[in-house]
């Protein structure tokens, strides 16, 4: 048989010679990389799918030239770990290290692109990274004054300003309206369901929104950014510590408009302690401009959000305006779409955990969760637009096997997945890796998988629940572990491989399971083993939507 039709032996495993003039670290990681692109289906089930030809938008972040790439694009990294890796790279990579590595969107660019865009003067918005937050924003702020540094030739800065102003001023393709945050387009919300039964932790709901009318189409894979409004409860509690009229006027508006619909109220951002800073004295006033440093000498600063800020600094009365002026504004929020336009082109669902916790006696909200699982109403219109997937899609040949791992919310696009190989009937096989903490509680769309297995859309369905009786704990990397070899084997086979959900532990733990189960179930070195899902990265067979 060839590498093709099972597991590489070990023999077979070794493509450069020992004798090729590359080190043993090279020498390894290419070995690994053909392993990787030798995996294709055998003969007749054709070859498996390579990217669709990127959109300028969302160009790999890996091709640019750079002898190693982008060392530093895993999610998974601190913050630290990543500028460590980009210190002795250009500006614009060091910016592109400060982003989350999340590729989400939701600034309206990838990570590359929204560093490129700052560092060319195109983009003055520093606070557009929802993942990476005030972290991020911090450390564009940062670097943006390093370039600016030193003396100043009065010839450099005369250069600058013209090339900021022709950054500005450079034609851009134009955003097509209701696929960009910046031109959204009106949908109705339709319904919600609780997806969670009994005795849950959880709150995740099942969203339905009307497109009729709003000239929005969408594939499986895409993603649904929807306009939220604040909770009008944490809205008024922030009005009444700032010791303000909810009728203040405010360019047109009242600040209680301006609020609700405008402005953020998570993380409190440095320029709101800045303000407080000038309005208070003494010890208070040090510890305000400490806040403003990204300093945290009371140990609280990861707590502050907008209302807990001016709590802190109680008796406070900014002027509205000048509050206001402080903020962030209020951001789009990006959801995996969990239905096929193929079911109805007109209808398209979210699947949406309801974030919910208390912290210093107080219940937070999650801002988009709550108002699409709590606020919005049948028939009410909604801002939204369609996130284009970025090569995060099914294979063009609909022969080519599949492998789904979605814990929790992150199973949203394989439902759309695996809702359009039923209608399309697809021969390709497809196998699902679903967990969440209980099984009684907390299998979302129980009864539609068990339709899509006996439909055979499904093949196979692995299942880990963390809080049942098992001990210890049972997570998807688990099962995939648990069933290494039949994973091999399909990946031997061409399957591409998917990850969807938390970007932090989840999507790292994952990759970690695959690498040892290339290692053991195909006789690879741990080098080779890495360099075997690299391979796969690289040639369009592990996708990631992580968030």
């Amino acid at each position: 048989m060839s590498v093709m039709e099972k597991p590489l032996p070990a023999d077979m495993a070794r493509y450069i010679p020992e004798d090729a003039p590359f080190s043993g670290e090279q020498r390894a990681w290419l070995n690994g990389f053909f392993a990787g692109l030798l995996s294709t289906p055998p003969a007749g089930q054709g070859l498996p799918s390579l990217p669709a030809a990127a959109d300028p938008a969302f160009r790999n972040p890996m091709a640019d030239g750079d002898d190693d790439g982008a060392p530093w694009h895993d999610p998974a990294l601190t913050l630290a770990e990543r500028m460590e890796r980009a210190k002795d790279r250009p500006m614009r990579r060091r910016m592109m290290a400060a982003m989350a590595q999340q590729d989400c969107g939701q600034c309206g660019y990838t990570c590359e692109t929204y560093a490129d865009e700052i560092s060319q003067h195109a983009e003055e918005r520093l606070n557009l990274c929802v993942p990476g937050g005030k972290e991020t924003a911090r450390m564009l702020k940062k670097l943006i004054e390093e370039m600016g540094g030193g003396a100043i030739d009065p010839d450099e800065e005369k250069a600058k300003v013209e090339a900021k102003a022709a950054a500005r001023l450079a034609p851009k393709a134009p955003a097509e309206r209701g696929y960009s945050r910046e031109l959204p387009v009106e949908a109705r919300f339709c319904s919600r369901r609780l997806l969670n039964k009994g005795a849950s932790e959880k709150s995740t709901w099942h969203v339905e929104i009307d497109l009729t009318g709003s000239g929005l189409d969408y594939s499986a894979g895409d993603s649904f950014g929807v306009y939220p409004v604040n909770d009008p409860a944490l809205v008024a509690a922030v009005i009444e510590a700032i010791n303000a009229p909810s009728d203040f006027p405010i360019a047109g508006k009242t600040l209680t408009d301006v609020l609700t619909h405008d402005m953020s109220l998570g993380a409190a951002p440095d320029m709101l302690f800045e303000l407080i800073s000038y309005m208070v004295g003494g010890e208070r006033k040090a510890k305000a401009k400490a806040l403003a440093q990204g300093e945290d000498s009371d140990g609280d600063a990861a707590r502050l959000d907008v209302l807990a800020a001016v709590r802190k600094f109680a008796g406070i009365r900014p002027d509205p305006e000048a509050f206001v002026e402080c903020l962030d504004g209020l951001q789009p929020r990006l959801y995996s779409i969990s239905s096929s336009p193929k079911v109805d082109p007109n209808r398209l669902t979210l699947t949406v955990d309801h974030v919910r916790y208390e912290m210093d006696g107080r219940m937070r909200l999650g801002v988009a969760s709550t108002f699409l699982s709590r606020a919005v109403a049948p028939g009410m219109p909604l801002k939204v637009y369609v996130q284009r997937a970025h090569n995060f899609a099914l294979p063009s040949n609909p022969q080519t096997p599949i492998i789904m791992v979605g814990p929790g919310t992150g199973m949203a696009p394989f439902r759309a997945f695996l809702q359009e190989r039923m209608i399309t009937q697809a021969p390709g096989d497809a196998w699902l890796f679903f967990g969440h903490q209980r099984r009684a509680c907390d299998f979302f769309y129980e009864d539609e998988f068990a339709g899509l297995q006996d439909s055979r859309a499904l093949t196979r369905l692995s299942l880990a629940w963390s809080r049942d009786t098992e001990t210890p704990r049972t997570y998807v990397q688990d099962r995939l572990r648990e069933e290494g070899a039949e994973l091999w084997a399909w990946l031997q086979r061409g399957a591409h491989f998917y990850v969807c959900g938390d970007a932090t532990h989840m999507a790292g733990d994952v990759e970690k399971a695959l690498v040892a189960i290339a290692a053991q179930h195909g006789s690879l070195g741990e080098a080779e083993a890495r360099a075997f899902v690299t391979g796969l990265k690289k040639t369009g067979r592990y996708l990631a939507d992580v968030y």
